[in-house]
């Protein structure tokens, strides 16, 4: 019969930290103005680390379904920033979708490359090393999301969250 002796020894590092990680989002050169990586990694509340699925491919034979691997997906990433007051990412973000795609006249980049950038999230332990590290190949942004306003937002910092299409991702075990 287990015990808490036998859990406690297979917890190794007691457990993984959903609030020790760090993002770092290499800004496009046309979007950043200079610094914005830096609080991307400070600023950045909340994201999470990536799910796959691998869709079933049904093959029917005589009566019956053999199911067998097919394509695998991704799910857009999405990360929830702390607005500062210069909206210094915020206005990252909006440059490099404007680039993507103009406010006032619907033109834009057409060549992946020039608007894709790698990002990366790591998973820390509690003495801030790396324990596991993802990196999103292929990134851009699909949605800079709203900031609320209102009167009674006391002692409240402006958040907003953003989500981006990856091509696929990269782990420190898979790569």
């Amino acid at each position: 019969m287990a015990n808490i002796n036998d859990f406690k020894a297979v917890l190794k590092g007691g457990g993984a930290r959903a609030n020790q990680f760090s993002v770092t989002m290499p800004f496009p050169g046309f979007a950043a103005e200079g610094g914005e990586t830096r609080q991307m990694s400070f600023l950045c509340k909340a994201t999470h680390l990536p799910g796959m699925t691998i869709a079933e491919t049904p093959v029917p034979f005589r009566g019956r379904t053999l199911f067998i691997a097919g394509e695998r997906t991704f799910e857009p990433w999405t990360t929830t920033i702390m607005n500062d007051t210069d909206f210094a990412i915020r206005n990252a973000l909006e440059r490099w979708m404007n680039e993507i795609n103009s406010l006032s006249d619907n033109s834009g980049l057409t060549n992946p490359s020039d608007y894709m950038v790698d990002a990366f999230v790591d998973q820390l332990d509690r003495a801030g090393q790396v324990i596991k590290s993802y990196t999103f190949r292929g990134l851009f942004p699909l949605t800079v999301g709203q900031i609320d306003l209102a009167y009674d937002s006391n002692d409240v910092v402006e958040e907003f969250e953003a989500t981006y299409r990856y091509q696929f991702f990269e782990t420190n075990t898979t790569t």
